[in-house]
């Protein structure tokens, strides 16, 4: 039961901190472009208004994402309940994997809008 647990919270790490800073980005994304901190590629770097329209769509993605998937991973979870470690250790594994795909998948749809929005040089297209 511990190790079931232990991977429970493991597995509510991912969304809780997708949600947590899918929050803080829309609310309140770094004010200054950066390279410590934020949604840092080339294209969101080019200046103010694209670090703050990606920190925007990125933290919006996270947020509604994150909370999709705190259910499913409750559910995985719970259907593992009384289970040999080894199948929790498995499938908490394979849970985990699932959920940072999801993760760094938010990349290629925020790397979509900044190209959709803005061209090479970081102006919006009209």
């Amino acid at each position: 039961m511990g190790f079931w647990f232990f991977m429970l919270i493991v597995n509510l790490l991912i969304p809780f901190v997708m949600v947590g800073f899918g929050r803080v980005f829309l609310k309140n994304a770094p004010k200054k472009i950066n390279h410590t901190y934020g949604y840092r590629t080339a294209r969101s770097m080019k200046n103010k208004d694209t670090w703050e329209f990606a920190h925007k769509y990125i933290g919006n993605l996270w947020y509604k994402w994150g909370l999709g998937m705190v259910l499913p991973s409750v559910v995985v979870m719970l259907l593992l309940r009384g289970k040999e470690e080894s199948t929790i250790g498995t499938w908490g594994a394979v849970l985990c994997i699932i959920q940072c795909v999801v993760l760094v998948g938010t990349i290629f749809p925020t790397e979509k809008a900044l190209e959709k929005t803005f061209d090479e040089n970081g102006i919006r297209k009209n």
